[in-house]
């Protein structure tokens, strides 16, 4: 459901009916539904005779709808949920114990683990091989070919620059 920052009443607010899986029957990510969303509630409402709890309710085909470019805010989150709650079973390795955005487009990200005696900083990119990058963190991280010394930096004992990779 959809509104004002500070609708409560249900005539203030309406309910999209999306569905959370494809034709395949395979379920739909959260960064797509978000998407969804915000091309939704960027256009005019369809006249709609349909309510759910005194609000309008608009059943959405998501066949023929656009979603919405991501912002730069959705990256880092991935970015930031994926490092600090992977979908496994073990803690995560690196643990993520901070981050500062760099950029519009960039992060560092603060990660504890490996040999090094203290935290590693990685510098990321937040668009590009996202995927990719992240599987790849915890072995490109304990790569000591690629430590530097940033001293403008007091939070690391080691820099990483992944920015390129």
């Amino acid at each position: 459901m959809t509104g004002a920052a500070d609708a409560v009443a249900p005539h203030e607010l309406v309910a999209y009916e999306v569905p959370l899986s494809d034709e395949d029957e395979e379920p739909v990510t959260a960064p797509l539904v978000l998407a969804w969303t915000r091309t939704l509630v960027s256009g005019s409402l369809p006249h709609t005779d349909a309510t759910v709890m005194g609000m309008p309710l608009i059943p959405v085909d998501t066949t023929v709808l656009d979603p919405a470019d991501s912002s730069p805010t959705d990256r880092a989150l991935r970015v930031l949920r994926t490092l600090a709650w992977p979908f496994v079973e073990a803690p995560p390795s690196p643990a993520l114990c901070g981050f500062l955005f760099t950029g519009q487009d960039s992060m560092r990200l603060y990660l504890a683990g490996g040999k090094a005696d203290g935290l590693i900083a990685a510098d990321v990119q937040l668009t590009g091989a996202l995927t990719a990058l992240l599987a790849a963190l915890p072995s490109l991280i304990g790569e000591e070919e690629r430590w530097m010394t940033d001293t403008s930096d007091p939070h690391c004992v080691h820099a990483v620059d992944l920015t390129a990779w």
